[in-house]
């Protein structure tokens, strides 16, 4: 019992000692910036001063202090702009020099682009439609339901469907359906593009299944 007991102050003491040492340490090096530049640029600031307020410690410490944060700020903004660049650009040219994983890149980073925030509404609705014959159906992606040149001259109201290919849904095809054959799904692009991209492996769950197949085998 009473090794267990100090087991547990042992561990108690090193956990606190494991989370008061990193701010331990950050204090030290802020209190040490702040003496290495008040030594080193007061006399550039002195001027700055009013010389009634130079003879007092306080006005000068928070005067460092202010500039001390003011410099830690620019260069954590300065290296994160900078260095993270520079970074992600050189992870980017090793993959791309990798054979086989650059393709693989490519089309994912083609992937987010394409279907990314900026586009995401184009691709908001996922349909399905007989593709590229009757009786075999295949899914796509609402684009569009505007009137324009194309169906006016089709004669009849169209809507664009993109087709996309699987596994790499960053191709496929722009068709256009009458309203009358495309089925519209209650799932979310997202689970529609994951079916495309895992071949029809990755099926998500529908809440009406039981229901809609039991309404199919009373029609049958």
């Amino acid at each position: 019992m009473p090794n267990s007991r100090l087991t547990a102050l042992r561990n108690a003491f090193l956990t606190g000692l494991l989370l008061l040492a990193p701010l331990v340490v950050t204090v030290w090096a802020f209190l040490k910036i702040i003496d290495v530049v008040g030594g080193s640029f007061r006399p550039l600031f002195d001027t700055l001063i009013p010389s009634r307020l130079q003879d007092i410690p306080l006005v000068w410490e928070m005067a460092v202090t202010v500039v001390v944060f003011a410099l830690v700020t620019l260069f954590g903004l300065v290296s994160h702009y900078f260095f993270g660049k520079y970074l992600l650009d050189l992870g980017e040219r090793v993959i791309l020099a990798i054979p086989g994983l650059n393709t693989v890149y490519r089309s994912v980073k083609q992937l987010v682009s394409t279907f990314g925030s900026q586009n995401r509404n184009l691709f908001s609705r996922v349909v399905l439609v007989q593709y590229p014959r009757p009786g075999v159906w295949t899914l796509g992606f609402l684009t569009s339901k505007t009137q324009a040149e194309a169906q006016t001259r089709a004669g009849c109201e169209l809507w664009s469907v993109f087709i996309p290919t699987s596994p790499n849904p960053t191709s496929g095809f722009m068709l256009f359906f009458p309203p009358a054959e495309i089925i519209e799904l209650a799932m979310s692009a997202g689970d529609g593009m994951k079916m495309v991209i895992s071949g029809g492996a990755m099926i998500p769950t529908w809440p009406d299944a039981a229901s809609a197949q039991a309404e199919l085998k009373a029609k049958a």
